[in-house]
């Protein structure tokens, strides 16, 4: 018995930060290979339009509004284990979640008729986003609040989280340009049976990712299964006058908006209108070492003394000026082109590193106000969020390829290259500069009001004990 109290109270410190890292890790060797790849997967090797692929990662989007909740409600329902209340959903889920992901990429099928591919296409992408991804990214993201209840102990999983993402970002968006790509009589293009072989590797090594979070991470903060009944009205009246989770879903929408245009469209500007597949995997290194180097270090530390959502508008705010300056420049050296991608990358990379521990952050400010916590519900609404904003990107960049005239006939044509490049440029810059806006105008929780709602509940759970 003393020695499972001992295993329960273990203080918080490294083993929890890589376990948690892990987490994310797993998350994005799906997600980024998602955002990053898919819709150039599929309008490339399969032949599908770019407007038929974004409509279906839209449309999935209203299948998440119904799952998202719906597992925010399970997690909040469930009870603790001996594993915690959260982690056994890591484990369960893992297996799912990466066979999903790697069915997606199945160039076998790319002699199907079309209808055939579309429905392959609809089918796997829901089982992997709508359905298990949710059923594993909900839990995880709610645990963080399990983890502690430390302010600076949860930016610093927050950091650790970004690590993950940041280390995935540099396996899918280095090592894929330069194993997926190959050049056919001069034009660098998508190689199908690569991509699938990718998907596979990726699909395993998720799953490996998410065993080690389930295994080093441990839940020290009880949270008790909430059995109170679910009341719809209630609840949207709940989230519509949450001012502080309302500006954290603009937001998100619109980091997401600007961070997978760039990635997005990078599979476009750089083997399209550049013509080097190396300048890609560059900028994917280059940008993933900044944010390790400069904004995982520092993003704590800043958001400490100056507060998260302030460093987060500024940081916003100069990513946006980067890639307008870059639309004004048109620089037609790739490695120019990297340049600025790289520092709009510092310039959401900040936010994006702390983001996560916003989200703790709205949690502790729902349940001062309420006196109930309902980890699983709000952060389920925050992920559906993040999924609109995954799908607005996919099917914006989707519409707007179509409408500048992209299909496979027309990928080199110098028109449809230039405005390639147009987009590269405005997308991420009206994204970064919205969210700006978004946590300047709406949403609440500064450096003040944060610590003060730390203080509060460690006074009610003292008068508990």
């Amino acid at each position: 018995m003393d020695t499972e109290k001992e295993t329960e109270i273990q203080p918080f410190g490294m083993k929890d930060k890589l376990g948690y890292m892990f987490g994310d890790f797993g998350n994005d060797f799906t997600f980024i290979l998602s955002s990053s790849f898919m819709l150039k997967f599929y309008t490339d090797v399969m032949g599908i339009t770019a407007g038929v692929v974004g409509f279906l990662m839209m449309a999935a989007r209203f299948i998440d509004a119904v799952t998202d909740v719906t597992m925010g409600q399970i997690v909040d329902r469930s009870r603790p284990t001996k594993d915690g209340k959260f982690k056994p959903w890591i484990k369960r889920m893992c297996g799912p979640v990466a066979i999903a992901s790697f069915l997606i990429y199945q160039s076998g099928f790319v002699g199907a008729s079309y209808g055939f591919r579309v429905v392959w296409m609809v089918v796997t992408y829901i089982l992997w986003g709508s359905i298990f991804y949710t059923s594993i990214n909900i839990p995880y993201g709610s645990m963080a609040s399990a983890i502690t209840a430390d302010p600076k102990e949860r930016a610093d999983l927050s950091t650790w989280r970004t690590i993950g993402a940041t280390l995935a970002s540099l396996a899918i968006g280095v090592g894929t340009p330069m194993v997926a790509y190959e050049v056919v009589n001069g034009n660098t293009v998508l190689s199908g049976p690569r991509m699938t072989i990718i998907a596979g590797a990726f699909s395993v090594a998720a799953i490996i990712c998410y065993l080690l979070c389930f295994y080093l991470v441990s839940e020290r903060v009880p949270v008790e299964a909430n059995n109170q009944k679910l009341q719809i009205g209630s609840l949207l009246k709940s989230l519509i006058t949450n001012r502080a989770l309302l500006g954290i879903i603009a937001a998100a929408i619109l980091l997401l908006l600007g961070m997978l245009g760039m990635q997005g469209m990078a599979g476009y500007v750089f083997p399209n209108y550049y013509g080097s597949a190396a300048a890609q995997s560059a900028s994917s290194l280059i940008g993933s070492i900044a944010v390790l180097v400069i904004c995982a270090p520092f993003a704590s530390r800043l958001s400490e003394k100056f507060g998260k959502k302030e460093l987060s508008v500024a940081s916003c705010a100069f990513g946006a000026a980067v890639y307008a300056f870059c639309l004004f420049l048109r620089p037609q050296n790739p490695y120019v082109y990297v340049l600025f991608f790289t520092l709009a990358f510092i310039g959401l990379g900040f936010f994006n590193t702390v983001i996560w521990a916003m989200i703790t952050d709205v949690i502790d400010d729902a349940e001062v106000k309420n006196g109930v916590r309902e980890d699983g519900t709000i952060y389920s609404v925050y992920s559906f969020a993040r999924k609109l904003g995954q799908a607005f990107s996919s099917g914006m960049i989707g519409a707007l390829l179509s409408m500048i005239g992209y299909t496979q006939a027309t990928a080199f044509d110098p028109d449809v290259t230039l405005g390639i490049f147009n987009l590269s440029c405005i997308i991420p810059a009206i994204g970064l500069a919205a969210v700006a806006l978004a946590l300047w105008l709406i949403y609440p929780l500064n450096k003040k009001r944060v610590e003060a709602n730390a203080a509060e509940l460690a006074r009610r759970r003292q008068q508990i004990s």
